[in-house]
């Protein structure tokens, strides 16, 4: 089957839900779902943005930005994961105590206006990572048309491509509590931090994929190794900028960016 017909597939699945509800995040898995179903269910579709210290300032923004595009119902809930004390402490499974606190308030909102649908933006490809938010969804009954189809990530940007939308090769952007290493308390101050890190990096014209990794006074600079030449050469600015933030040491990783970085750490201290 190829990613047309995959997508049909898909399209042809979410007419018959009638009403859904589309954890949208921004991303373009979560943006393909929204646009799709949209298109087939038009005022019956809304997507739904969790908005809460762990998502970037600049991420919210693209939300409303995208859903106008997209001529798309969209709202914003608040989300209190961090009130969680098992989510503040960053076990390996902290995902799972978010997407419960984030599905929980969609199931919420779902019961109140009558649908029985909440979909996400997980992927064919995603099940070959590890994903304990993927716990949550199946305790909230939540559907994945991406996976149910079998579309994988280079089909989804080619759809997404072809429909126009503006960020088919967005790079991944994972919440902000995943540069904080697994057993390192997520704090306001350091999800800011980070945040504000990133944000300034990318105004130096950083484009590709990025992350600020928590290091409590140290921050760890991962950028995909085409863009080195941006940090060597604004190296002063970076680490003036990143101590007013409230970090003492600030490091370039020499391997590259690499998603899923925290998981590779993790596994190592599995095999020790």
């Amino acid at each position: 089957m190829d990613a047309n017909e995959k997508i049909a597939l898909m399209c042809t699945r979410i007419r018959k839900m009638g009403k859904v509800i589309v954890a949208f995040s921004g991303g373009i898995d979560s943006t393909l779902v929204l646009k799709v179903a949209t298109e087939e269910l038009g005022v019956n579709a809304i997507g739904i943005t969790a908005s809460s210290p762990s998502l970037a300032e600049k991420e919210l923004e693209e939300t409303k930005s995208l859903a106008a595009i997209i001529g798309a119902n969209h709202e914003i809930i608040f989300t209190q994961e961090m009130e969680d004390g098992d989510y503040a402490a960053n076990p390996i499974n902290r995902c799972y105590f978010c997407k419960t606190e984030l599905y929980d308030k969609l199931r919420a909102v779902a019961s109140e206006r009558g649908i029985a649908y909440i979909l996400d933006g997980l992927n064919a490809d995603d099940l070959g990572d590890y994903r304990p938010g993927m716990k949550a969804a199946k305790e909230h009954l939540v559907v994945s048309p991406l996976k149910d189809a079998g579309i994988t990530k280079n089909e989804i940007r080619e759809i997404a491509k072809s429909m126009g939308l503006p960020n088919w090769d967005k790079p991944s952007s994972p919440c902000l509590s995943s540069r904080f290493p697994y057993g390192t308390k997520i704090t306001l101050k350091g999800l800011r931090m980070v945040d504000k890190g990133e944000a300034f990096l990318r105004e130096l014209g950083i484009e590709g994929s990025l992350r600020v990794r928590y290091l409590e006074k140290m921050a760890r600079i991962e950028v995909e190794s085409c863009e080195f030449a941006i940090i060597v050469e604004n190296s002063e600015k970076i680490i003036s900028h990143f101590r007013t933030l409230g970090f003492e040491f600030v490091e370039l990783d020499l391997r590259g960016f690499k998603s899923g970085r925290m998981n590779e750490a993790m596994a190592l201290k599995s095999e020790n």
